[in-house]
């Protein structure tokens, strides 16, 4: 019986503890910014996405990121060129009062170029975030397995 006490008290302590490093969402001011995720990759390029919930009553606008695990860190999008879709560097996304945006695969984007070693599924790394209006905030980018797409509807675990 005194076993099963320690081993139900460690359990919940345990939780208690690894609580905090599951939660994936990060808020900075009236930004909610929701499961930052990347896929694994093979070579020194790689994508990171998330989706940022602007819930206050002014706009704001994501203009750039940084990583250590890159020598470069770019805001990207698809656009459609003619029968073609292209990536292209752009500077910013607007973040619409009361909107959403998500950054995915096939739109809008981060693109880490330079990355010292490929990503691995299940690992994390750091991205900052810079925000116009709000500022910086730095979240956890949680390494998804080649090829995944959104990990916010149950491909992911967090």
């Amino acid at each position: 019986m005194m076993f099963s006490r320690r081993f139900m008290l460690a359990a919940a302590l345990a939780g208690l503890i690894a609580s905090p490093a599951l939660a994936h969402d990060y808020k900075l001011g009236s930004l909610a910014i929701a499961h930052p995720w990347a896929r694994a990759t093979v070579g020194a390029v790689g994508g990171a996405y998330l989706s940022i919930e602007n819930k206050g009553g002014a706009a704001d606008r994501l203009i750039g990121a940084s990583s250590p695990l890159a020598k470069t860190v770019e805001i990207h999008n698809h656009i459609k060129d003619g029968e073609i879709m292209r990536m292209r560097q752009v500077d910013g996304v607007d973040l619409p009062a009361g909107g959403k945006v998500e950054l995915k695969p096939g739109g809008y984007h981060i693109m880490l170029m330079g990355l010292g070693k490929p990503l691995k599924e299940g690992e994390r790394f750091p991205l900052t975030l810079q925000f116009e209006k709000a500022g910086k905030i730095e979240v956890e980018i949680a390494v998804d397995k080649p090829g995944a797409s959104d990990p916010a509807h149950g491909q992911h675990r967090h």
